[in-house]
């Protein structure tokens, strides 16, 4: 019989020591004995004192009891919750060493996955630090133990939902009305069984949807409806799948954006958009200068989405060609397309894992230049075929700086191609999340 492993107790005693580094997602790196300590909340150079939170074998967690010299980059978090929510993780770091964090993950990254280094670094894109969230998903749960609803982020390092009055990144007309929301839901009859408010905002209105696990009865319906009145919010109710997703009020409400001037593009609550209208719209400027666009080019935009990238190319170009695998997703760029008068934008489905390209009639041409926006898995079944395509120029977009480097890495190792520029984009500041852009080249021989 195979012995069973004790657990190893946590040490109760706070132990001090000098941060050495910072990790990829802002932990400080200590070590004692020899072992990798990441301490949550310590900055590079400070004499941290801090108490151990998870032993493992090759390395353990700890975090910040007190800091006996503070670094020059730690700052005052603006959160009264920082520490406690999950949500942030670098706000006790001046924004300026968020972003040299950021571009150092990028360049490591780079080197190790992709044994790269680009022909130049990009500048920053850089926008609002507070208040520029615009989608979240908010977890809902009625607490016995203290008689109220928790509407928020869950605690760091816990299932549990963190008990917050505010949030500093949510933009304003929801991160104020947190409190205020679990106390409209506490006066619901259905209170214990709302599972989230989804939410999503445009520049002048803002929709909460409220993913309700029983049907709601007529009176909690009233009870929104007249809470949406009072404070220009959009309510819906979800009692099942995202296609269950119905307005209680206003009766026919229609969220859109303006990824430039002169477009706009219409989207439901749940579909996908950047949270970050600011930071999105200068990615948009700044990949549609990477493309250098010429009149007569065919351009070819993968994991397209609501046409975010795809409209704005079709204003410049002969022609475009959106690929998603999301079906609501293609039927609402379609729209777009519609709206915009663009019938030089084309969208079609198909899983971009598993696709040839080549055997569908539109990319029997080729594409002079390509727009990646893939998911946080990257590209990498793709990227074969887009060679094959003919594309001259690549711009990436990517929101997982490890599966950039991998994709990189074939793309110049495997396909010819030269990075030629890259750089860090601030999508979500006073977090640890990268979000990155890519120009690549193709060698003529």
């Amino acid at each position: 019989m195979a012995r069973r492993r004790h657990k190893q107790r946590l040490p109760t005693e706070a132990v001090q020591a000098i941060i050495d580094s910072l990790s990829h997602d802002g932990r400080g790196i200590a070590r004692i004995d020899g072992k990798t300590v990441f301490v949550d909340g310590a900055l590079p150079g400070e004499n941290a004192s801090f108490i151990y939170t998870r032993l493992h074998k090759k390395y353990d967690e700890a975090r910040v009891v007190s800091i006996e010299s503070p670094s020059a980059d730690r700052v005052d978090a603006k959160c009264m919750h920082f520490g406690v929510c999950g949500g942030c993780s670098l706000m006790h770091m001046a924004p300026e060493a968020q972003l040299r964090l950021k571009q150092e993950t990028l360049k490591e990254q780079l080197s190790h996955f992709g044994q790269l280094t680009p022909k130049q670094w990009l500048a920053p894109l850089t926008g609002p630090l507070y208040g520029y969230r615009r989608k979240a998903r908010l977890g809902v749960r009625y607490v016995t133990k203290k008689e109220k609803v928790l509407v928020g982020f869950r605690e760091k390092g816990s299932p549990y939902l963190a008990e917050l009055t505010q949030c500093e990144v949510l933009d304003q007309r929801v991160g104020l009305r947190l409190q205020e929301l679990g106390e409209l839901i506490a006066s619901l009859e259905a209170y214990n069984r709302i599972a989230q408010i989804e939410v999503a905002m445009d520049d002048s209105n803002t929709a909460l949807v409220f993913r309700n696990m029983d049907p709601l009865v007529e009176a909690d319906k009233q009870t929104l409806t007249a809470y949406g009145q009072q404070h220009d919010l959009w309510i819906y109710q979800q009692p099942g799948g995202p296609d269950s997703v119905t307005p209680l009020w206003p009766q026919d409400p229609q969220l859109h954006y303006a990824p430039e001037a002169g477009l706009r593009l219409e989207f439901a609550p749940g579909d996908f958009t950047q949270v970050n209208a600011e930071i999105n719209q200068k990615m948009i400027t700044k990949a549609i200068e990477l493309l250098d666009l010429q009149a007569d080019d065919r351009v070819l935009d993968l994991f397209c989405g609501l046409g975010n990238f795809t409209l704005p190319l079709a204003c410049r170009v002969s022609s475009v060609i959106g690929v998603e695998g999301d079906k609501s997703l293609v039927e609402h760029a379609r729209r777009n397309a519609r709206i915009n008068a663009l019938d030089n934008a084309l969208f079609e489905m198909a899983d971009l894992t598993t696709t040839q390209l080549k055997d569908y009639p539109w990319a029997q041409a080729g594409f002079t230049k390509v727009l990646l926006d893939p998911p946080r898995s990257g590209a990498f079944e793709v990227l074969g075929q887009i060679a094959a395509l003919g594309a001259e120029t690549i711009v990436y977009v990517s929101c997982n700086p490890a599966t950039l480097a991998r994709d990189a890495g074939e793309l110049v190792n495997q396909y010819g191609y030269t990075l030629e520029q890259t750089g860090i984009m601030d999508m979500f500041p006073h977090t640890s999340h990268v979000e990155s852009i890519a120009l690549f080249k193709k060698v003529i021989k």
